[in-house]
């Protein structure tokens, strides 16, 4: 019963670090963490069920199983590049869809320099977030 209730607890400790380390352990990191910790559940969970204990192993390798399946995922998926979610953050700067043409762009750049611009009583920083997501989309 010792060994269901530690891993749980260490389950649950996993979930909460992911929730509250983001800025300290990046997603893949907490994957990776994951999957080695569900490895060696599953191990004990065997140790467990070759000893005669089969019910707590069977519990324990499943937990462990469910962890490996979340660290599954953590090296096959490519990052994605700095340049897609830059592309991504113009868009919703700007208000645009993926297929806006360079007239849309132009357009929607134009209505909200508008309002933001340091002459019309908008911030510099606000207005420079403008130009550069209009530069980022037009390939400037």
């Amino acid at each position: 019963m010792i060994y269901i209730l530690i891993g749980v607890a260490l389950f649950g400790l996993l979930v909460w670090a992911g929730r509250r380390a983001r800025p300290l352990l990046a997603r893949r990191e907490m994957k990776i963490l994951a999957g080695s910790i569900g490895g060696a559940i599953v191990a004990a969970g065997g140790l467990l069920a070759a000893s005669g204990r089969y019910l707590p192993g069977a519990i324990l390798s499943a937990v462990g199983v469910g962890l490996v399946v979340i660290g599954r995922g953590a090296a096959a998926r490519p990052a994605a590049t700095p340049e897609d979610a830059d592309v991504s953050e113009a868009r919703e700067i700007l208000g645009v869809g993926p297929d806006a043409t360079r007239e849309e762009i132009q357009a929607a750049y134009a209505r909200l320099i508008r309002a933001v611009h340091p002459d019309a009583g908008g911030t510099s920083g606000l207005a420079a977030r403008l130009n550069a997501a209009r530069d980022t989309l037009l390939k400037r």
